[in-house]
């Protein structure tokens, strides 16, 4: 098979499956053989992504193939030749490495839901089932996007399927706020990609990320702020936390290497034209370095083990749109290849947690690696590679951040990430220590090891959470950007505050007598960062705000529109009553009016002439 029909095997079989199940309603309702299907589905896409991986490591570009749609040509098109709206196939390292990273998160999390949702309704079990089969076309249709265009498409796509998936629970009412939330923000922020688009196509008659452009700057910041909502940075983060409220395999699957990442993929993939915005790279350092800052900060109090890991995710978000805005496209996609291994794990490591005790409280656990050995371990292995422990996958990617920002002078940003990288391994460490290690509940008493539909994965996950980091120079190189790793002064500096961060978690939680007067210490900061400060901001413009947005409206509409319509329609009738009367209905008056309007006409006739 050719590289293209390799990939139109990796999209197009997921979407057969969907659509498969969705016109066999009975296929759909036997729940097991739906999900059976799915995960084969998703089997053979993830065989195909593979073979085309090891084709892109003798030859970083494979093929680039694309129909012409629309032949079109604006006024002052650049070049008549981009002139035509195009779909199609682009592979190179870039797109083939995501394709591997999406189907191998996106199996993992089928296999483990097989499991994790077995007690479900049968029907309910097939559609999930079938949203799942569809999101893994949405992703890699936006991945193999050969234009901004079609990567728009996809775009839309994966926020639709999201929508559903996080809205699994429908019936329950946080659930359903939940999904409303993230499909709304992502669409504000969409509203930036659309603009984007369209003053691109206006000056370049197309739609490619590789052009010359001196409305890069624009076009760019527009995208930026797409990136910002699907991406889950400051402010418009407050989505990500939320989802939460879908089944945990579906968060593996969202804040992982799919829908959260799709942001990260995009500047990526349109490096070319960020190049060309030097401003916008630097909004963009800033605003990645102060959502990892401030997203660790408020994971640090929480509870809810899949909230730590949503406001992780933000954090990490944050190192690959700040490394991208420092211009180095190897260390933001790297760091999304790895941390799309180990927050995989780390989420379903998670599920299994929740599954044994029935709860995501951490104060419900306690005491479980004794219990689930495999599990816990699993999730120790994530951890360790999200704090950037040596010798993790983790480690290698987040100081190759962390040097390529110190090194183009970028120095708040560069403190900002050091603080996170400290607060990233205490929260880690305290969620370790408290759901594995800590005193066990009543919840932790009868817990057990989960089955091997639920196992299997986090063995698989595993291998890349550990040993990844180990082929970044090889994965470099498929990215036309090859970086040889070595150990430096930035990430001594980073490996030790991890540690020391590991450290002080253990101090607090490991050893309560000696941590008690510490947490006391930082007890407000802990309520601050715990009160849900941009949540509320958010509420408060939408209740009041956008409330008195309205009221103006409608005194607008109500005495400006409305008052000049009847007013207009009041001088109509005005002007009819004065005229009645001139209507008499006798003949002879009509005679003299035209006798007396031809005499006028005359006279003004001479006159004139």
């Amino acid at each position: 098979m050719s590289a293209i029909d390799l990939a139109l095997v990796c999209t197009f079989l997921p979407l057969g499956t969907a659509l498969l199940l969705l016109v066999l309603p009975g296929l759909r309702r036997a729940g097991k053989t739906a999900g059976a299907i799915s995960v084969a589905a998703a089997s053979v896409a993830l065989g195909a992504a593979l073979l085309l991986f090891m084709r892109a490591l003798q030859s970083p570009m494979l093929e680039r193939v694309t129909m012409q749609w629309l032949p079109h040509a604006p006024p002052g098109a650049v070049d008549a030749a981009q002139s035509t709206i195009q779909l199609g196939v682009h592979l190179d390292g870039l797109s083939v490495s995501m394709l591997v990273v999406v189907c191998v998160v996106a199996l993992c999390v089928q296999i483990f839901s097989l499991g994790y949702m077995a007690s479900e309704p049968p029907a309910d079990f097939g559609r999930y089932f079938m949203w799942q089969s569809l999101f893994l076309f949405a992703m890699n249709t936006l991945v193999i996007a050969p234009n901004l265009l079609q990567l728009f498409i996809g775009w839309e796509l994966v926020g639709l399927v999201s929508y559903l998936l996080i809205g699994y629970y429908w019936q329950k009412p946080s659930a359903a706020r939940a999904a409303l939330k993230a499909f709304w923000m992502t669409k504000l922020a969409d509203m930036g990609l659309v603009a984007g688009l369209v003053v691109l196509f206006k000056h370049t008659g197309g739609f490619e990320w590789t052009v010359h452009t001196e409305v890069a700057g624009t076009v760019t910041l527009l995208l930026f702020f797409a990136v910002m909502g699907k991406s889950a940075q400051f402010p418009l983060h407050v989505w990500l936390p939320d989802a939460m409220e879908g089944p945990t395999p579906v968060s593996a699957l969202l804040h992982a290497a799919t829908m959260v990442a799709a942001g990260v993929f995009l500047v990526a993939r349109a490096h070319p034209l960020f190049e060309q915005a030097p401003s916008t790279q630097l909004v963009m350092a800033y605003v990645g370095a102060f959502t990892a800052l401030f997203a660790a900060c408020i994971a640090v109090v929480q509870n809810d083990i899949k909230k730590v890991l949503a406001y992780s995710t933000c954090s990490q978000l944050g190192y690959m749109v700040c490394a991208l805005g420092s211009g180095s496209q190897v260390a933001g996609f790297f760091h999304l290849t790895t941390h799309a291994f180990f927050k995989a794990l780390l989420f379903l490591a998670a599920g299994g947690l929740i599954h044994a005790v029935h709860s995501n409280d951490l104060r419900d656990m306690g005491g479980l690696f004794s219990r689930m050995k495999l599990t816990a371990s699993a999730f120790i292995i994530g951890a360790l590679a999200l704090c950037g422990v040596p010798g993790f996958s983790g480690f290698f990617s987040k100081d190759l951040i962390l040097e390529e920002v110190f090194a183009r002078g970028l120095y708040a940003p560069f403190a900002a990430l050091l603080l996170a990288a400290f607060l990233t391994a205490f929260y880690m460490g305290r969620v370790i220590l408290l759901a594995l290690f800590g005193k066990p509940s009543s919840h932790a008493e009868h817990a057990h090891e989960s089955g091997v539909s639920m196992t299997l994965p986090l063995i698989l996950l595993a291998l890349p959470a550990l040993g990844a980091g180990y082929f970044g120079t090889t994965l470099s190189g498929l990215y036309a950007e090859p970086v040889h790793f070595h150990t430096s002064a930035v990430g001594m500096l980073a490996t030790a505050l991890g540690l020391c961060g590991l450290g002080t978690a253990y101090f607090m939680f490991g050893a309560p007598q000696g941590g008690a007067a510490l947490r006391a210490a930082f007890a407000p900061i802990g309520r601050l960062a715990a009160s849900g400060l941009v949540d509320r901001a958010f509420l408060a413009v939408y209740r009041h705000g956008l409330r008195a947005f309205a009221s103006a409206i409608g005194w607008f509409d109500r005495y400006i529109i409305d008052g000049l319509i009847n007013a207009l329609g009041y001088g109509t009738l005005e002007a009819g009553a004065r005229l009645r009367p001139l209507q008499t209905g006798k003949l002879q008056d009509y005679v003299y009016a035209m006798a007396i309007a031809t005499l006028a006409l005359g006279t003004a006739a001479v006159f004139l002439r």
